[in-house]
């Protein structure tokens, strides 16, 4: 395991919740970090720009209440998700918001900037990198991201296509910071599997969708609970960019999920027609067979604690030289 820097050496619980396009919201948020799980939320949820504000004070208040009432149980820190696009013309006033509150942890997404890193830096921050290989995993670490997300194949929303064994192993022989692994981890037992290859953490999304808290329609909700991964169609038609998709959610769209066309992927765009990734097409990953019902958040972590403790006791008993 990584040496792990202030704020994450001492987490509750080795999960990282996934920002969740439009989903992700200060309730779900604070309910992760309660829970012992690092909660995060992509800045542009907050529409428009002046409520990012807004709802960082109402995180950093509520969590701050939560602590000094529970000082021998305190809550997992927070994450703000930045998407480091040409097209993202939020990123400046958005970073400038994180630095006044002094977001604990920064996650970029869609490219790497020095400037956005050194602007977390600058008042303690740690910036988390998403990278679908090893090629782009140097180059966040060069331009001075502490960590990186190794997004592998199976993950909900802009996904790789990269076996987690393949991409952990490559990144592992460089590099010794911290490392989040994300791809098809609903349960407790692929946590302890993403420790086991080398990740410190792993990344949840998609079983987070199917919370109480998430702000995802009660159909999406219920989706992700009756589908598996034989229902999760990966395309570039909606953003520009290869993604993760429930195909029921295209079907309603009016689209064949297996007949896609193809998008250009130099631009990132919502496939030309009303129905908008991520509202109407639902993004999501493949490991949705292990959510079975609609929860809370505080029950799922709960589940996932459970679930990490009785793979442990598995391996143990295995008694393996």
């Amino acid at each position: 395991m990584s040496k792990l820097p202030a704020p994450l050496n001492n987490l509750p619980f080795p999960v990282i919740g996934s920002p969740l396009f439009i989903i992700s919201n200060p309730t779900l948020v604070i309910a992760q970090c309660i829970a012992g799980v690092v909660g995060a939320m992509p800045s542009l949820n907050a529409r428009p720009a002046a409520q990012l504000e807004d709802w960082l004070i109402e995180i950093t208040e509520a969590l701050a209440a939560y602590n000094k009432a529970n000082p021998d149980k305190p809550a997992a820190p927070f994450a703000i998700n930045q998407i480091v696009h040409k097209s993202n013309d939020r990123l400046e006033h958005d970073m400038a918001m994180c630095a006044k509150y002094k977001v604990p942890i920064i996650i970029t997404s869609l490219g790497a900037r020095e400037d956005i890193n050194a602007a977390a830096h600058s008042y303690g921050g740690v910036v988390l990198h998403d990278v679908i290989n090893n090629k782009h995993a140097h180059k966040a670490i060069e331009k001075g991201a502490d960590g990186l997300i190794a997004v592998a194949a199976g993950a909900g929303g802009h996904a790789g296509v990269k076996s987690p064994f393949a991409l952990i192993q490559e990144i592992r022989q460089w590099f010794d910071g911290p490392l989040v692994l994300s791809g098809s981890i609903s349960s407790g037992d692929a946590v302890l599997a993403a420790q086991a290859m080398g990740a410190d953490f792993a990344y949840i999304g998609s079983a987070f969708i199917a919370t109480e808290e998430a702000r995802a329609a009660e159909a999406y909700k219920q989706a992700i609970v009756d589908s598996n991964s034989d229902d999760i169609v990966y395309s570039n038609l909606f953003t520009g960019v290869h993604g993760n998709y429930l195909a029921p959610s295209i079907r309603n769209a009016g689209m064949d999920p297996d007949n896609l066309p193809v998008s250009d992927p130099s631009k990132m765009n919502f496939g030309g027609d009303k129905s908008k990734a991520w509202k109407d097409i639902w993004g999501c990953g493949q490991g949705i067979g292990a959510v079975d019902k609609v929860q809370s958040t505080a029950d799922f972590v709960a589940q996932l604690k459970r679930e990490y403790a009785s793979a442990r006791q598995r391996l143990l008993a295995k008694n393996y030289a």
